[in-house]
């Protein structure tokens, strides 16, 4: 799988900016107007602040500019709800269908009313095995894997027999399948070689923190308490983990990865507690699924084919499904400045407390 970076529009960047409705309960109706609709539907609140707090108002002012009428509802991590708002997209008869699945089986319930209703569908971040989407939006999962991997072995060292836990994603989301498949690419043959040593591979349901902390209190303390590094997948499971390294005195000393690029990831990396995180810029994602969603919805399907820039296999359909795959970025405590530059995270939200010194000293300094 090749890193595919879209190009990007200067308009459009320009209106992705962060504001826009919070998510709620009820379903926020659209008009009844004249204006083509797009449904999108996000995952939940629980497993990344993204989806709220940055991929919501930018979709929203996107259509909004494009003259499109947006149709955003949260599923909340509920599989019956994301059904449910699907249905009343369908009813209201969308011009496409965006979502990101809480499953496979809840997107294949979702695609197979969309596809009887004639209606297309876009997987957005999570692909959707066995199912019938035109187009998939997300970053390049097994790159993001690759790049946690290296992030660890560079903190790690050269530590011979260095005993490596994997605390991977949701066992439904594809991503944390895409993920593995990087970390195994990298650590495999080290494993193999007795170079490190594989404790154990973990899922973590829903990416809940509050499921991944005690599974990896149990494979710790049944490992007698040892571990020289951990693969965690995103940021949440990482902050999980290093609150169990903590209550062990072994926080700072084990290194301990992350993705999301969240605030509290890099304040765990600015602090010295996680390693490392990936950045995955979701204005561009968001830029991407719109272009596509946009396109579809006023009919331009030749247009829209070609903004996507390669194709994925899905495995269990055997097809390939036109993508758009976007790079990403390794964040450590030495580049964390440049999220800050770039306005990704606000330095007064980053470098509070104790972490004023810190970001002093890595000229991280703004509003």
């Amino acid at each position: 799988m090749r890193r595919r970076v879209m190009a990007t529009s200067a308009c459009l960047l320009f209106l992705l900016s962060a504001c826009g409705d919070e998510g709620g309960g009820a379903l926020t109706l659209p008009s009844r107007g004249p204006k083509p609709i797009v449904g999108v539907i996000l995952p939940d609140q629980t497993s990344s602040t993204r989806w709220e707090e940055q991929d919501r108002p930018l979709l929203t002012q996107a259509f909004n500019y494009a003259d499109i009428e947006p149709f955003i509802e949260n599923a909340n991590g509920d599989e019956t709800k994301f059904v449910q708002i699907a249905e009343e997209m369908i009813r209201r008869k969308v011009k496409v269908l965006v979502t990101t699945p809480l499953s496979p089986a809840g997107g294949l319930a979702v695609q197979k009313r969309a596809k009887e209703a004639g209606i297309p569908v876009i997987d957005y971040d999570r692909l959707t095995l066995g199912g019938s989407a035109e187009y998939y939006v997300s970053f390049d999962g097994v790159n993001v894997g690759q790049l946690q991997a290296e992030g660890m072995l560079s903190c790690l060292g050269d530590k011979r027999g260095a005993q490596v836990v994997e605390m991977e994603g949701a066992p439904t989301d594809h991503n944390a399948t895409l993920f593995a498949q990087g970390h195994k690419a990298v650590l495999g043959p080290m494993y193999e070689s007795g170079a490190l040593k594989l404790v154990k591979t973990q899922s973590v349901d829903g990416w809940k923190p509050d499921i991944g902390g005690p599974l990896f209190e149990e494979i710790l303390n049944g490992n007698g308490g040892k571990v020289d590094a951990v693969v965690a997948g995103n940021d949440g499971i990482a902050g999980a983990v290093i609150e169990v390294l903590k209550k062990k005195n072994l926080a700072g000393k084990v290194p301990v990865t992350g993705q999301d690029a969240t605030v509290e990831g890099l304040q765990a990396i600015l602090r010295g507690d996680q390693c490392m995180t990936v950045y995955k810029p979701v204005r561009d994602e968001a830029e991407a699924v719109a272009r596509l969603a946009i396109a579809v919805a006023k009919g331009d399907l030749d247009g829209a084919d070609d903004l996507a820039t390669g194709n994925l296999r899905d495995p269990v359909a055997r097809r390939d499904i036109k993508s758009v795959l976007l790079g990403a970025t390794l964040i450590k405590k030495d580049n964390v400045r440049r999220l800050a530059t770039e306005g990704v995270v606000k330095a007064k939200e980053l470098c509070v407390g104790d972490l004023a010194a810190v970001c002093a000293s890595q000229d991280i300094v703004g509003g």
